[in-house]
């Protein structure tokens, strides 16, 4: 039962009816703002998969990446800036208006649970982290994919946090998993709510949603914008290049700082994973004034050198004339800070 449990919730005859009110939804799924197709053949699959599970050269780091210590008394120390932790992949920390909220929190060992062979983490024992964290506001989920929304993270987190804003049909899995319907908000694109005078907005992204054969797109996916007093912050989640971002930085921009989508990339499903020159161009384009690469340093999830995101990020931002971060895993980060040590070049 506990394997079951994985898949989280299928989506009933009342959820769907909920789902319909959504302009996103086209009768039987959720859609995309553009035409958004996966390009691969059926044929080509076998050898594809040969090539994720088994052929790792280069695709992950030699030994275990290690997570800075939790710096506990300074990431909850005031401070006029927001402040944040990445924790590789997507998984972010933030430490906002003197609220502390967690993005994407997959802390687990293996993006690929129901898969017959693991997707193993870079870092290990990731998942103890919880322990040291401290309560936690409001935890955010950009979709439902397995390397965003983990069931024994979501499970050990349980008592430590006391709000949930998700993504539109994402709701349904946590109160599968425990967590109180009160406590959780599902949002629809552009959607947005006042958390303790920070105004927190669903933003559109080009990807897709499900857990099992039959509950693809039936929950919507995006990002999330943070606009405070003095601030203003924009997580891009997971999705292809596209004109929403242009949309998004007319709507919601311009922002302080961004963190976008970067990594697990490849041709064959170029529409709903940027390229690290692509995601460059969307900062630009959603106006963000200084950018971090994430959705890389945590999983090979495709054929790319583990290497390959941020390496690329780097050359395009200088090209393109983007102030950019890219901290260590662990690392307490100020955004406004110009700490740029390429660790990774170090590291086999």
């Amino acid at each position: 039962m506990e394997y079951l449990k994985l898949f989280g919730a299928s989506p009933t005859k009342a959820h769907k009816e909920l789902y319909a009110q959504s302009p996103q939804w086209d009768g039987n799924k959720f859609v995309n703002l553009e035409e958004t197709t996966m390009e691969f053949s059926w044929s080509n699959l076998p050898e594809l998969l040969r090539k994720q599970f088994f052929d790792k050269e280069n695709r992950e780091p030699e030994l275990s990446l290690p997570i800075q210590a939790f710096q506990r008394e300074e990431f909850l120390k005031p401070s006029p800036n927001s402040k944040a932790i990445w924790y590789g992949h997507s998984a972010l920390l933030l430490r906002i208006m003197n609220y502390n909220i967690l993005i994407d929190p997959m802390l687990g060992d293996n993006a690929s649970p129901i898969a017959p062979f693991k997707t193993q983490r870079f870092s290990k024992e990731s998942i103890e982290l919880i322990e040291e964290l401290p309560e936690i506001d409001l935890i955010l989920i950009t979709h439902d994919h397995y390397d965003h929304l983990d069931f024994a993270s979501i499970k050990k987190l349980k008592g430590k946090v006391k709000r949930y804003f998700v993504a539109l049909g994402v709701g349904r899995h946590l109160i599968e998993w425990g967590i109180p319907k009160e406590n959780i908000k599902e949002f629809d694109w552009w959607d947005a709510e006042d958390f303790n005078e920070i105004k927190i907005t669903f933003t559109p992204s080009r990807h897709f949603s499900g857990r099992g054969l039959t509950d693809r797109a039936k929950s919507l996916w995006g990002g999330w914008a943070f606009r405070t007093s003095d601030e203003n912050l924009y997580f891009s989640g997971d999705g292809g290049y596209g004109k929403y971002f242009l949309e998004v930085g007319e709507r919601l921009g311009p922002f302080d700082f961004g963190w976008m989508e970067c990594g697990q990339y490849n041709e064959n499903w170029h529409q709903i994973h940027m390229y690290p020159e692509e995601s460059v161009q969307a900062a630009l384009d959603a106006k963000v004034k200084k950018a971090m690469p994430v959705h890389w340093g945590g999983f090979a999830l495709a054929l790319h050198t583990w290497k390959d995101p941020v390496s690329r990020f780097v050359e395009a931002a200088a090209k393109q004339k983007l102030n950019i971060l890219h901290p260590q895993i662990g690392e307490l980060l100020d955004y406004t800070s110009d700490h740029r040590l390429a660790w990774w070049e170090t590291v086999t």
